[in-house]
């Protein structure tokens, strides 16, 4: 069972979204359980639109980086333009978790290394999964989302 992040903040982010976890389910496996969408801020220093951001549990027979590589895939299908770090974009795929897994490779880092930084993360997680124990920091989705000092704007649409 993994976790993943979807967010978008150009054109019809909700209809990105919608493509993307069908895509999701096409290459990488069943979408088992969908967040709500949240409109999020965006994270950063760049000005830019606020995101619509969704949570999806997926079941999937992939390894980690086979994982990656396929959201790579989808997200360069879908028109992402990798430019300037935390810039606008179509479409943006994280792995938050894989199982209870602690992975790292030069393709991707198990648990997101700044989930629990990250409200815009923690509060669609917490719909889904709020007593997921993270294998890293030992406390429960709902844990990390009432420590996060995150200020920014997450609104449930």
């Amino acid at each position: 069972m993994i976790y993943l992040l979807t967010g978008s903040n150009i054109g019809d982010a909700a209809s990105n979204l919608l493509q993307a976890s069908q895509q999701i389910q096409l290459q990488i496996g069943e979408v088992i359980a969908r967040s709500s969408l949240y409109k999020t801020s965006p994270w950063g220093t760049i000005q830019q639109d606020d995101f619509l951001n969704q949570v999806l549990c997926v079941q999937t027979v992939y390894s980690p980086d086979d994982v990656m590589q396929r959201l790579l895939q989808i997200e360069q299908q879908m028109g992402r333009v990798r430019s300037v770090k935390n810039a606008p974009r179509i479409i943006d795929i994280d792995v938050l978790f894989y199982n209870n897994d602690v992975y790292s490779s030069s393709l991707v880092t198990i648990p997101h290394p700044l989930l629990h930084e990250r409200k815009f993360v923690l509060q669609p997680l917490s719909e889904l999964a709020p007593d997921l124990m993270h294998p890293v920091l030992h406390k429960t989705i709902r844990q990390l989302l009432a420590e996060c000092t995150d200020t920014g704007l997450v609104e449930k649409m």
